[in-house]
């Protein structure tokens, strides 16, 4: 007879995969590791998930999911302030990779590690950047930005630079610089916003 998972089997699997493929790389992680963190049997890892590509996008749309949170309350105490709000979500971008056990930024790593196209890694995390790109579009457009695109687009790449300089080089190094630059770029887009924000 076949054995039936435990409740919150599936969240156990992603739980210890989601340390294993932050501390050491996704692709560097195999299902036995994952197994053997866990203490679930094979059979069970893959009636949870049939493939080690299942579970990496799996992992990607919860860590997404639960990111989006984290960021809705970041945020939410400037509702209205759109220019503000852009900031706060800089300011958390900038905690978080001084944590002591930041290891980079799971999409953007993700993402260099599969290369192929239509992997699913590789799509999860493409989606979760599109977003954050279009929600910074939409703050650009609502606190009046001419050019809401170019705004997100220099916005994401200070986002890129933070993240991967902040791995290699640690808080302390040119990611110092984020949140700086960060004001300069709304300054530059959204003057009017920035003048009647509160920084």
């Amino acid at each position: 007879m076949a054995r039936t998972p435990a409740p919150g089997t599936r969240r156990r699997i992603l739980e210890a995969s989601a340390k294993l493929f932050g501390e050491q790389g996704v692709r560097a992680v195999g299902m036995q590791q994952v197994i053997d963190a866990t203490g679930v049997g094979k059979s069970l890892l893959y009636r949870e998930f049939a493939s080690k590509d299942e579970l990496i996008a799996a992992w990607l749309r919860e860590s997404d999911a639960q990111w989006w949170e984290q960021a809705e309350e970041v945020t939410a105490p400037y509702t209205g302030d759109p220019a503000r709000q852009v900031l706060a979500l800089m300011e958390f971008f900038h905690a978080s990779v001084r944590e002591p056990d930041f290891h980079g930024c799971i999409y953007y790593n993700t993402s260099s590690e599969f290369r192929e196209p239509g992997h699913p890694g590789r799509e999860e995390a493409k989606l979760h950047l599109k977003g954050l790109r279009n929600w910074f579009r939409d703050r650009g457009s609502q606190a009046g930005a001419e050019d809401p695109d170019a705004l997100a687009d220099t916005l994401m790449l200070i986002v890129g630079g933070l993240l991967a300089n902040g791995e290699v080089l640690g808080s302390d190094g040119p990611a110092r610089m984020a949140l700086a630059t960060t004001e300069l770029v709304l300054r530059q887009y959204v003057p009017n916003a920035m003048a009647a924000a509160t920084l």
